[in-house]
């Protein structure tokens, strides 16, 4: 994971007064309201699917400079404040826009994935982080997948497809199932060296959800097929599993 150049970010996407803000936190962080940089960037994870993948980065390269600056925490206390917020309101959201609450829960996961208190992840992100999870594995979130971009058709049901699971990763619209699966190769590993029994628990939803009987479609049932396999194989994909999950579909 290490630190990004700051040409990496995407931020184009911005307005030009906003990119300018970003950018001085990133070499200047004590020149700008950094709780109000905070906000921006949460703001836009939950409106930018692309820029809620990657925002984690942003953010550890802020926190980093703020660090180093000042010795501060200004940016990440408003950081995950504005988070914490969130994630109390996360089924007044969800009902309120399925895209604002995948991308939510793909930046939390990101943020988790980035941020470090002593070369460990935080604490106070985990179980937020298992709960969102955990609703994204409830029997009504496997389902709706047509509401959220709907199945992406250059994915075969017979397989995942070439690269499939990147090209979900790459996808700028996601089903709550393909967010499940996606951050579960993200931060599954870490999420269990913190909690395993959460993990178990959720595992156990997910085997329940691939046992559904009508509801799910054949690509979801697929991608829980594919989580449940990779992490009875230690979080790896086994040389098989590659060549079934990730094999070009033959025309």
């Amino acid at each position: 994971m290490g630190e990004p150049s700051r040409e990496e970010y995407k931020i184009q996407s911005f307005d030009a007064e906003t990119q300018q803000l970003l950018k001085t936190a990133l070499k200047d962080p004590g020149a700008v309201d950094l709780e109000k940089v905070a906000n921006v960037i949460v703001d836009h994870s939950l409106q930018d699917s692309v820029f809620s993948k990657e925002a984690g980065r942003m953010c550890y390269a802020i926190i980093q400079a703020e660090s180093k600056q000042a010795g501060q925490s200004v940016f990440r206390r408003g950081l995950l404040n504005r988070l914490q917020q969130e994630y109390q309101a996360r089924e007044q959201l969800r009902a309120r826009s399925l895209q604002g609450w995948v991308c939510y829960v793909t930046f939390i996961c990101n943020i988790f994935d980035y941020l470090r208190v002593n070369n460990m992840p935080m604490m106070a992100l985990v179980n937020p982080v298992y709960d969102c999870l955990f609703r994204l594995a409830q029997p009504d979130s496997l389902s709706k997948e047509e509401e959220v971009g709907g199945p992406n058709p250059s994915i075969g049901t017979e397989g995942c497809g070439m690269n499939g699971l990147a090209q979900l990763s790459a996808s700028p619209l996601l089903s709550e199932v393909d967010c499940l699966v996606l951050q579960l190769h993200r931060v599954g590993e870490q999420l269990e060296k913190m909690n395993g029994q959460r993990m178990d628990e959720l595992f156990v939803l997910i085997r329940d959800g691939f046992l559904l009987p009508t509801s799910l479609s054949s690509l979801a049932q697929l991608l829980l097929l594919e989580i449940i396999e990779f992490r009875a194989a230690g979080w790896k994909t086994t040389p098989a599993a590659h060549k079934y999950y990730y094999s070009e579909v033959s025309d």
